[in-house]
């Protein structure tokens, strides 16, 4: 089930008790938002991470429990160096100067994706962003950076064949359990709500595996222009919506 349209410049609080426990957003239209106005991508980047200030507030006040940001994906490495060295000065200088943000929220900060592809003063700021908001329990906010689910779950699938010719697993007896705990998002549960901005409907190598029973939402606006009123109304779409998981939740009437 999937919607695409362009939300109302105000929108209706969420319907009481029925939340998302977990949102995944595929920020997409930085680069178009900035072409539109005649600026260099770069500024579309930085609209962008005010979007993601605005989404993480909007999830803390909504009750939201988990939210993942696909902020880099594997992909993105074959942009321009130019693009690449902006987008990863930029991520650079969030995890120095904003995370004392997150952690006076008690927001916890996560990450998924292959950061050794990083350097190494970046993957150190990634390691003391994630130690000092380890303990922190209002909201997990995780970051996929470098990230790509079909490279996760083939690293699953080497790891779970390795142990198998180990001896330490019987490859008959395995189960989606097993395959799950060997992803990277193994400790956080699967997204209730996935959602991609910019008008585009794909979900580009993200969470393939967890988006199994996700419900998705498509919008027409731009990452940059996001806000806390796309967030409500996301929020109201989705306490509309009905999740079976397969199931019949009412017995077929008796003719």
């Amino acid at each position: 089930m999937s919607s695409s349209r362009t939300l109302p410049a105000a929108a209706a609080d969420p319907a009481p008790g029925i939340v998302p426990r977990h949102v995944a957003v595929i920020m997409d239209g930085n680069g178009r938002w900035a072409r539109a106005r005649g600026k260099p991508v770069m500024a579309g980047h930085r609209a962008g991470a005010e979007a993601v200030k605005r989404c993480v507030k909007a999830a803390i006040l909504s009750g939201v429990r988990y939210l993942t940001l696909y902020a880099f994906s594997s992909e993105n490495w074959q942009r321009t160096t130019e693009e690449v060295s902006d987008l990863t000065s930029l991520l650079r200088f969030y995890l120095r100067h904003k995370v004392a943000e997150l952690h006076e929220q008690n927001v916890r900060l996560e990450f998924i994706g292959d950061l050794s592809r990083f350097d190494a003063g970046l993957r150190a700021e990634i390691e003391r962003a994630r130690n000092l908001t380890a303990r922190n329990g209002r909201l997990t906010l995780i970051l996929a950076l470098s990230y790509g689910a079909r490279h996760d779950m083939l690293a699953a699938a080497q790891r779970l064949a390795l142990a198998s010719v180990r001896g330490e697993i019987d490859p008959a007896s395995l189960t989606e359990q097993d395959f799950r705990d060997h992803l990277q998002t193994s400790t956080f549960p699967d997204p209730d709500l996935i959602v991609r901005t910019s008008g585009e409907r794909r979900l580009s190598n993200f969470l393939l595996w967890e988006s199994a029973y996700a419900e998705l939402s498509f919008l027409d606006v731009m990452w940059p222009d996001f806000d806390e009123t796309h967030f409500a109304a996301l929020l109201t779409d989705f306490a509309g919506r009905e999740r079976r998981f397969g199931r019949r939740l009412q017995p077929d009437p008796v003719l």
